[in-house]
């Protein structure tokens, strides 16, 4: 007979993750053809600008004051090392950490910019750390039809859970920075946006006439074929950052167009991507700035964004520019949501999703599974509605097909869409606990998610639940009654476990087959205990009970009783943080299938 024990021991193209379509003229303006039939836009791999930080302590001092007086030898250096690559460099301004942008004579390749930042500093031992500026783009994903509802709000089955939790919060008070393209007015964000900045330094990206200034309207962003480099398509402008705020925060109740998910918020627009994309360097000024950060040359900001929202990114690692921002960011009390990307392949190699310390968020479609172009990974923190085949997201937008027109609306799909919807839920859980942390944030909405109702593969904890997540920063986790959901497969490892987010969850199974594990995962909160209670179907099976530490591997408790005897474990979090538990039911002996092999499992903390 068995027995039960226990144990208690530089250039990175911007991928805007959206497909944007247009629909009949009295409820969607034409916003032009786009070649979306490729699953993503080719990324730029050229840059023409390097940025370094030197270890010198001193005030900042613009760019070309770098290279005057004291810091000759500096200059020296810096040509010396572009000689032996056949270019000339110069400084052109300060980033708000104090690192110097050094403009190159042309562009070449990130790789070989990465070199000639490795010779420099050889040569310079002085310098902190050097690497090429590279460009960020919006990614696109595969067009597919448009549908005139805002399903991913409310559908049971793969949408956000949004319309209850407006009874409890609407994001009043709370600050959101879109970091993006800039903005259009638009009627159905009337009055939600507060002064933005422009930080697009590069006039032939800025496609205003200008550099940066105080003017974070989106003058367009339309190119013509082969204008970012060769072989590069013809694209009309794609008002991606009107679209994202519309998702935040559009007006509701004014009898207008869509819904935002925190209609009540506001909107701090930040411009940092224009014509083919913008630099690593001004996005890392626009999180500074953002989060109440100073950046040289730039007003201070009179409204600290609490939430930030990048749904930007391009191939690469965290570059060491970008990940000091956003640790900066988050110092000053900021989080920082970023789409995961439209590549489908694993986030680890996109950024900034690849970044520590951000809320990396992969994209789902209307039946709950993953979308086919998100990113995934174990990166990948929580899953949103993104739209695909079946449903887009629907969103406010402008009828220009290259500058300004109409105000319109649009469908889109990608990561760029999910990453504003987790924004608007933070905004709302901070309108109504305002001293929550950005680790407070995270463990939240990774907690009271929703289990995927289809398959989604390393896409984190699962589908954000509005209401579960302003719930439980109100103190209110009292369980929906009755709380039952059916075991998904494939689940028979830890990394795809099927998340069970309410105390009282009543899973039901089955053995398939006499090899089968069945995977659940908790996020068990600090100092709760969580038990596990297993029956089964048929009086002559024997399936057993194990929990698993954080690791998945790590056995912490377990039950193996004998045949017809129900099996139970409990299991408790003494750390300080929420962490993971796994539970897992394996097959020792007896019925399989969906009958014979049935099963009910019982988690609550």
């Amino acid at each position: 007979m068995k027995h039960s024990q226990s144990k208690y021991p530089s250039f990175l193209k911007f991928c805007v993750a959206a497909v944007i379509t247009a629909g009949p003229v009295f409820a969607h303006a034409s916003v032009g053809d786009l070649d979306l039939t490729a699953k993503s836009q080719p990324v730029s791999t050229t840059t023409d600008r390097m940025i370094v930080k030197y270890k010198s302590s001193g005030p900042v001092v613009p760019g070309a004051a770098l290279m005057a007086g004291a810091s000759q030898a500096r200059l020296a250096v810096v040509q010396r090392s572009g000689q032996q690559f056949g270019l000339t460099m110069k400084a052109l301004h300060t980033t708000a950490n104090g690192a110097q942008i050094l403009k190159l004579d042309k562009k070449m390749d990130v790789k070989d910019v990465a070199a000639i930042a490795k010779d420099l500093m050889e040569r310079d031992t002085t310098i902190e750390y050097a690497e090429p500026d590279r460009m960020m783009e919006p990614l696109f994903a595969p067009n597919d039809p448009m549908y005139f509802e805002q399903w991913h709000y409310g559908d049971t089955t793969g949408g956000l859970r949004l319309p209850a939790a407006w009874d409890i919060a609407t994001g009043s008070g709370v600050v959101v920075a879109v970091i993006d393209t800039g903005f259009r007015p638009h009627a159905d964000l009337a009055g939600q946006f507060l002064p933005g900045y422009d930080f697009v330094t590069d006039l032939a990206t800025a496609n205003d006439g200008d550099g940066r200034d105080s003017d974070a309207r989106d003058p367009g962003n339309a190119v013509a074929a082969g204008e970012c480099g060769v072989g590069k398509p013809q694209r009309n402008s794609n008002w991606h950052g009107t679209h994202v705020a519309g998702t935040i925060a559009a007006k509701t109740n004014n009898g207008l167009g869509v819904a935002g998910v925190a209609f009540n918020a506001k909107v701090l627009p930040l411009r940092v991507l224009g014509k083919c994309g913008g630099y690593t360097s001004d996005i890392a000024d626009a999180i500074t700035w953002a989060s109440g950060g100073a950046v040289s040359g730039v007003p201070a900001n009179a409204n600290k964004a609490k939430v930030l929202n990048l749904s930007l990114g391009g191939p690469g690692a965290c570059d060491t520019t970008t990940q000091d921002a956003i640790n900066a960011a988050r110092s000053r009390g900021s989080v920082v949501i970023v789409a995961a990307g439209n590549s489908n392949t694993n986030v680890s190699g996109f950024s900034p999703a690849n970044c520590s310390g951000v809320i990396a968020i992969a994209a789902t479609k209307k039946d709950g599974g993953r979308a086919s172009y998100s990113n995934y990974g174990s990166l990948i923190d929580v899953a949103a509605p993104g739209g695909d085949t079946g449903g887009l997201i629907l969103s406010t937008l402008n009828a220009g097909t290259n500058a300004p027109g109409a105000d319109s609306y649009a469908n889109s799909a990608g990561t760029s869409m999910a990453a504003p919807h987790v924004a608007g839920v933070a905004a709302l859980m901070l309108s109504k606990n305002s001293a929550l942390t950005p680790d407070d944030i995270e463990a939240k909405l990774k907690s009271t998610v929703r289990t995927f109702p289809a398959p989604c593969t390393s896409c984190g904890t699962g589908i954000v639940d509005a209401l579960a997540a302003v719930k439980s920063v109100t103190g209110d986790t009292t369980p929906p009654a009755g709380t039952t959901i059916n075991e998904t497969e494939t689940n028979n490892a830890h990394t795809s476990a099927n998340a069970v987010t309410v105390s009282g969850t009543v899973v039901k199974g089955n053995m398939g087959t006499d090899t089968d594990s069945d995977y659940f995962a908790v996020q068990l909160p600090a100092g709760k205990t969580l038990t596990a209670t297993m029956t089964i179907g048929s009086s002559s099976a024997d399936y057993d009970l194990y929990a698993y530490s954080s690791n998945g591997t790590t056995e912490v408790a377990m039950s193996e009783n004998g045949a017809g005897v129900a099996d139970s474990l409990s299991t408790t979090n003494t750390g300080t943080t929420t962490t993971t538990r796994y539970v897992r039911v394996k097959y020792y002996s007896g019925g399989i299938g969906a009958s014979s092999g049935a099963y009910s499992l019982k988690l609550s903390w």
